[in-house]
């Protein structure tokens, strides 16, 4: 990111699955979005608090537990607007309770969002916007935002440092994987610095340089 981004972000690890939900707010607003919320909502509501943020939107990149659990609990404190992921990961969402049971996490619940997300779609925060983009394979309807002058993205389970998303749950798809990767995310630059669903952060150049699944040397020999 710049060195004085009209965006401003911080990750917060959430779940048993170290999932990085992440807060990102504009910094002249102090409005605030929460993307892939997936539990401990009392500890994000304590971060909004502590960097004296207003929540303004929750933002989903794809439907899985770990991402979306908390969800419903959140919008019920805050009555902020959810926006994604894409509609064609309404069948995780609607397995919500029964996968929250499964992996004790007993307090995640369905949810409807008020709006889902599109490829090309815009969603605004205070005076800033970031772009939607529809990359499915790790599940069908996970989308990433992107925000364009800061170089930087929130990519949910897409891409990794040093790896890429799981394709072996329902309606994953390894292809569908690999072109959102080299074909949305590459695109949008090297030096895009991006937050991955888990692990630390990364650049796509970087990856593109060594990551054994998607570096283009991989690819090449594929």
């Amino acid at each position: 990111m710049s060195e004085s981004p009209p965006i401003k972000a911080l990750i917060a690890p959430v779940t048993p699955l170290a999932q990085n939900c992440t807060i990102v707010w504009c910094d002249k607003t102090k409005k605030a979005a929460i993307i892939d919320p997936g539990g401990e909502v009392d500890r994000l509501m304590a971060a909004l608090a502590q960097h004296g943020l207003t929540l303004e939107k929750i933002w989903i990149t794809h439907g899985h537990l770990d991402h979306a659990g908390g969800t419903a609990a959140l919008k019920a404190a805050t009555g902020a607007v959810v926006e994604g992921p894409h509609k064609d990961d309404a069948f995780w969402i609607d397995e919500m309770e029964t996968s929250g049971a499964r992996w004790g996490m007993p307090e995640a619940k369905h949810f409807t969002p008020d709006r889902w997300l599109e490829d090309g779609d815009e969603v605004t925060l205070g005076e800033t916007r970031f772009q939607v983009i529809h990359c499915p394979g790790h599940t069908p309807g996970h989308v990433i935002f992107y925000h364009p002058e800061a170089r930087f993205a929130q990519v949910g389970d897409v891409l990794f440092q040093g790896s890429i998303g799981r394709t072996d749950f329902p309606k994953g798809n390894y292809r569908d994987l690999i072109s959102s990767i080299t074909d949305k995310l590459w695109p949008l630059g090297d030096d895009v610095a991006f937050v991955p669903g888990h692990g630390p952060m990364s650049t796509f150049g970087r990856e593109r340089q060594t990551n054994p699944f998607v570096s283009d040397d991989a690819l090449s020999d594929a």
